[in-house]
């Protein structure tokens, strides 16, 4: 049986402001914006990701305080194009450090506005073996637009 891990819950203080940040900023796609009489809530997913965060008024967000997800772990196949991308973007992003010289072994960090902390790790063959193959994004891309 495959188990795939599909939404992590971010907890954030504001949404409009999160919703900014993580669309306009970091660069994740917004799936969707839900408002009901419950909930104001947006899914948001890193472009090749299968897994996305999920922002807004749900119950299990209103029992975490803003800000206090640590770690969460984005993979690029480039980290200097990575945060050279965030830092023109106006975040605060530290600098990479090789804790490792292997391929895994590189990383750099950012913070949401509220404190959700992110590593950033680099794996080379991510370029070359995605985890999602383009043609499978581009098939779920058209699908979403139909």
């Amino acid at each position: 049986m495959d188990w795939t891990l599909e939404v992590v819950i971010v907890p954030v203080a504001d949404l409009d402001r999160s919703i900014e940040f993580y669309r306009d900023r970091v660069g994740f796609e917004l799936d969707h914006r839900t408002v009901t009489e419950h909930m104001d809530v947006a899914q948001l997913t890193p472009r090749g990701s299968g897994c996305s965060i999920v922002i807004g008024t749900l119950p299990s967000q209103r029992e975490m305080a803003p800000g206090s997800l640590k770690g969460l772990q984005l993979v690029v196949a480039d980290a200097e194009a990575a945060r050279a991308e965030l830092v023109e973007r106006g975040i605060d992003a530290s600098p990479i450090q090789v804790i490792d010289p292997r391929d895994g072994g590189t990383f750099f960090g950012f913070a949401d506005p509220d404190g959700n902390t992110w590593a950033v790790q680099q794996i080379t063959a991510r370029a070359e073996r995605p985890l999602i193959p383009v043609e499978a994004r581009q098939r779920f891309g058209a699908e979403q637009e139909a």
